[in-house]
């Protein structure tokens, strides 16, 4: 499929970059139902690990079944598919080639304290698995932030020079950040541009409130009057952390939540520049003709 001008645009922001990676970013960009826009729906289903089975595919079973989880990404037109390794593993055979894949190289888990994952595959795994990129959570703030900074440039470097691209879950907590916080306006800005720093491709944050919540940052909000009384003027300052837009941002669904909070989210999203979304439980929890009608109703919302 032809590049669109758009997609061309975005791909020159990325200057300095291999070939491949352009390449791999271009089909992510021109696949699906969004393809050629320079948005982007990611069909993300690392949840099993984070929050543990029944909490992840109870509410629908059929999702228990990795070759489900595909077919619902290529029949639902995302422009990716992510997941942890063993996922993307049960189902590569059978699926290969119809979708673009982001293989999760670390998460976390439920039955341990505090902040921090464990790097659970490798970027060879990505390359076996024909991959466009690989994913990687940091945690700005917490205690272990600067450890998951380090192995994040030494993934990176390894990805790029494979020419992977890298999309990067930055999730800011602990340290100064409040609960509150790890939504606040400045602190999502400022996990946004330390992504953006670290060389990410692609960027996922979660939307963020209208909270500033670092004591440091409140006077310059004030005083430069950054906007973040509206969803859209909260997603445009985001883009702003990210290069002045020239980086990709998506932004999480969260937990669940109803069709009409989720949709509004989306609009916000759109009418502030973000470039899309990347929404897991709220599609696969749910049966699957409601999950295509409402990845459908998204993808329509940014076309």
């Amino acid at each position: 499929m032809l590049r669109t001008q758009t997609v061309r645009e975005i791909l020159s922001w990325y200057e300095g970059e291999t070939p491949g990676l352009k390449s791999n970013l271009s089909r992510l960009l021109m696949h699906g139902k969004l393809a050629g826009t320079g948005r982007v729906v990611i069909l993300p289903v690392d949840q099993g690990f984070e929050h543990g089975p029944a909490r992840s595919f109870a509410p629908n079973p059929v999702g228990y079944d990795p070759h489900y989880l595909y077919q619902l990404a290529i029949d639902a037109g995302v422009s990716g598919y992510a997941a942890p390794l063993g996922l993307l593993e049960q189902g590569a055979d059978t699926f290969a080639g119809e979708v673009p894949l982001i293989l999760k190289l670390n998460s976390g888990n439920s039955l341990v304290g505090g902040s921090d994952q464990a790097v659970t595959a490798k970027v060879e795994d990505a390359m076996r698995l024909g991959c466009v990129g690989v994913g990687f959570t940091i945690y700005p703030g917490a205690d272990s932030s600067y450890a998951m900074i380090e192995e994040l440039r030494e993934i990176s470097h390894e990805a790029k020079s494979r020419g992977l691209m890298t999309v990067v879950w930055s999730y800011p907590r602990g340290g100064k950040v409040t609960k509150d916080g790890e939504t606040a306006l400045d602190i999502i800005a400022y996990a946004a541009h330390m992504a953006a720093l670290m060389g990410a491709t692609i960027i996922k944050v979660k939307l963020p409130t209208p909270h500033v919540d670092f004591e440091a940052a409140k006077a310059t909000y004030e005083k430069y009057a950054i906007a973040g009384d509206t969803g859209a003027a909260r997603v445009r300052h985001i883009m702003q952390a990210a290069f002045a837009g020239k980086r990709l941002v998506v932004f999480s669904g969260g937990a669940a939540k109803n069709t009409d909070e989720l949709l509004d989210e989306v609009r916000s999203i759109r009418e502030g520049g973000g470039n899309g979304s990347i929404i897991g439980r709220n599609s696969f929890q749910r049966p699957k003709e409601e999950a295509l009608a409402l990845l459908n109703e998204v993808m329509e919302i940014y076309r």
